[in-house]
Formats: C-alpha cells, sequence, structure tokens
C-alpha cells in the first residue's frame, strides 16, 4: 500500500504540476514527497528496532502522508474526468501510514518461539488439569449417585420386610384375640386346670403388645410369715363372689403393697385352695 500511495502521488504531482510547470520540476517534487515520506518512515521503524521512540519523527512521517492524501484530494477535485476515482484513492497514504503504525504495535508485543512454546505448554497443562477436575467431580457424581441408590434400596427392603412382619404380627394377634372370644375356649382352659386347680375358673389374658406404663419401684417390706401370708391370700381370694382367680389374686396382693416370691406366693395359693 505504501508503494501504491508513492506511484499514485508521484503521477498526480507530474499531471496535475506539469501543466504549470516544467515536467522535470513537478518529477523532483513528487520525488521529494514520496522520498522524505520513505525517510522518516525508515527512520522510525529503525527507532522501533532499537526500542526507542520519537514524536518528532512520527508527526513528520504524518505530515508528508498527510501531504500526499492532500495532492491526491486535490487532484481529484479539480479533475475533469474520473473525480471519484481519484477520490477514492486518496485515502491510501493515511492507510499505509495507519498499517505501519499498526505493525510497529505487533512488533513491539511480539514473541520469541520459545515464549510461545511455553506459552502453549501452560495453555495445555491447564486444558488438562481442568480435564482432569471435571473427570474427577464426574466420577465423584456417579458414585454418589450410586451409594444414595444403594441406600435407598436397601431402605426400602428394610421396610417391606418391617411392613412383612407388622402384617403377620397383627394376623397372629388377631388369631389369638378370636380364640379368646371363641365359645369353646372358656371351657378348653377349665377343663385342663381343674385337674390342678379345682373349682378355680381359668381367664386368659392376652399379653400387653404396644406402650406401657412404668410400674413404680415398690418400697422394700418385711417379708410375710407363712401364716400371714395364708392369710392374705384367703382374703384377697374370696373379697369377691365368685372367688378370684390366683392371677386375679396375685394382681391384687401385689397392688397392695404387699411383696412376696412367686414361689411363696403359689405355694401359699394351693394350701389356701386345698384348706
Amino acid at each position: 500500500m505504501t508503494a501504491v500511495s508513492m506511484v499514485l502521488t508521484l503521477a498526480v504531482v507530474v499531471m496535475w504540476l506539469g501543466t504549470a510547470v516544467p515536467w522535470p520540476v513537478a518529477l523532483v517534487v513528487g520525488l521529494g514527497i514520496d522520498g522524505g515520506w520513505l525517510a522518516t518512515l525508515a527512520y522510525e521503524r529503525r527507532l522501533a528496532a532499537q526500542g526507542d521512540h520519537n514524536r518528532t519523527v512520527t508527526a513528520v512521517g504524518w505530515s508528508f502522508g498527510l501531504v500526499a492524501s492532500g495532492v491526491l484530494v486535490a487532484h481529484a477535485l479539480t479533475a475533469e474526468h474520473s473525480a471519484a476515482a481519484w477520490l477514492a484513492v486518496a485515502w491510501l497514504p493515511i492507510a499505509a501510514k495507519a498499517l505501519w503504525l499498526v505493525h510497529g504495535l505487533w512488533e513491539r508485543t511480539a514473541l520469541t518461539p520459545l515464549a510461545l512454546d511455553a506459552i502453549r505448554g501452560i495453555q495445555q497443562e491447564a486444558r488438562d488439569e481442568a480435564a482432569v477436575a471435571r473427570a474427577r467431580l464426574r466420577a465423584e457424581a456417579v458414585t454418589e449417585e450410586t451409594r444414595l441408590t444403594a441406600v435407598t434400596q436397601a431402605g426400602a427392603r428394610v421396610a417391606r420386610v418391617q411392613a412383612k412382619t407388622a402384617k403377620t404380627l397383627a394376623g397372629a394377634w388377631s388369631t389369638l384375640e378370636t380364640a379368646r372370644q371363641g365359645e369353646g375356649t372358656g371351657r378348653a382352659l377349665t377343663s385342663v386346670t381343674t385337674p390342678v386347680t379345682p373349682d378355680v375358673t381359668a381367664r386368659w389374658e392376652l399379653p400387653v403388645w404396644g406402650p406401657v406404663e412404668p410400674v413404680a419401684a415398690l418400697e422394700t417390706a418385711p417379708a410375710l410369715t407363712d401364716a400371714a401370708l395364708d392369710a392374705l391370700v384367703d382374703e384377697i381370694r374370696h373379697s369377691q363372689t365368685p372367688t378370684l382367680s390366683y392371677r386375679e389374686m396375685a394382681t391384687r396382693f401385689r397392688a397392695a403393697g404387699h411383696s412376696a416370691s412367686e414361689v411363696r406366693l403359689r405355694a401359699a395359693w394351693k394350701r389356701v385352695v386345698a384348706a
């Protein structure tokens, strides 16, 4: 673009001034403009290669570029033919100077092949680390998902077993309740217990299933003698009509605050019943 601008400037100066002055003079003027522009450009490039910068040289170079563009614009405005074409190329000197400025900026930021290789290595290392981090996060996410799935499935199995067990227990309890409410249950129990404890009506109570209230600790009382124990058992047994069963008597005996071992209490019951 610089070469085209110099050729255009020289041709315009020769054609424009050739009508007013001899063409050698016009040629010298054109070469002077192009030569000054080329000289300032070369000097500026030399300073840039040395890492230096001179504003005066830069200003002179822009001045020559503006003069060249001014000559082209003036010729385009005074030309009788192809004025638009000459005006269209009048910006070339300024554009060439701007491109040299951009090239200088590029040279200031240019790096050696070694530095470029180092930068590429750093970028590749960063990409590798990012890829490894993404793979690690993805693997951890899959592991956590697998663990949660296993825990959920185990919890579901436990829930199913508990539900099945509760259903089985409910069925067994229902069967026991049905048996207790049956008409032949009392007669069957009486036929079993009568030979052992005559005149005693058997009573079958289901065990408690569910929350129960804790029994308060009883205060320690002096041990009863066999005679006193027999008297208490007989009194509690005949406290109602018909006489109480052993289970009811034992419940009321302990509810009254008396203390005796199960062996002594049952022995006293047998003595009272046999009397």
